[in-house]
């Protein structure tokens, strides 16, 4: 869109905020300011600090919208089915927005959105019958494998199946005096096997943390 035509919309804060998280997805955290914000928009600083304050009550709304982005999950449901959609759906939006990994758990000012979705969650674990305590630790060990493998995959030089090969093959030269043997074989025997996407191993780690949740839990799952 034009600058000209994005300066005939009306400004709201669902806009700026909008605006923000595109801005945010481009550049990252650090590229987005109230400046770079107001420009990307066709507009003055000054115009948008009607609708919010400053950088803090961006990054609480963009977070806020992320969250939005998850359908909750259910506690009508079976547990380990919801939280394993919700896992996967908060890699997904991880995946649209990198920028957030760091973010999501970071405001001290919650959103409803983020409110739902903590909520949702929760009630979905103590529904399934976890005391409090084990629900407690069932949302942090979820969490922290969730937004740690997003963080992983981010940051790898490759993405996708069947493109670790541009990386690792000119890693392989280096490994002909025979110094590590393990690293050959585990690239030779698994990452350069035709079909490899590093993907592929979030459900592997997280099928082992709802098995050992459902023990826990005292479940038959």
């Amino acid at each position: 869109m034009s600058t000209a035509a994005t300066q005939r919309l009306p400004l709201s804060r669902e806009r700026v905020l909008q605006s923000a998280v595109a801005l945010a997805d481009e550049s990252g955290i650090v590229g987005l300011t109230i400046r770079t914000l107001a420009q990307s928009m066709g507009t003055k600083p000054m115009s948008l600090y009607y609708y919010v304050a400053n950088k803090d009550e961006i990054l609480d709304g963009i977070v806020d919208m992320v969250f939005s982005e998850i359908e909750l999950p259910s506690p009508e449901g079976n547990w380990r089915g919801e939280m394993k959609l919700r896992a996967h759906r908060m890699r997904a939006a991880l995946r649209r927005h990198a920028w957030a990994v760091g973010l999501l758990e970071s405001r001290s000012a919650p959103g409803p959105a983020t409110l739902r979705h903590h909520e949702a969650t929760l009630a979905t674990l103590r529904t399934a019958g976890f005391s409090v305590e084990s629900t407690a630790h069932a949302y942090a060990l979820l969490d922290s494998y969730i937004y740690g493998f997003a963080l992983q995959e981010a940051a790898l030089p490759f993405e996708g199946r069947d493109t670790a090969a541009g990386i690792t093959d000119p890693i392989m030269e280096r490994f002909a005096t025979g110094e590590y043997p393990r690293m050959v074989e585990i690239a030779v025997e698994h990452v350069l096997k035709p079909g490899y996407d590093f993907g592929d191993e979030f459900d592997f780690g997280l099928d082992l943390i709802l098995d050992g949740l459902s023990r826990l839990a005292g479940d038959a799952d």
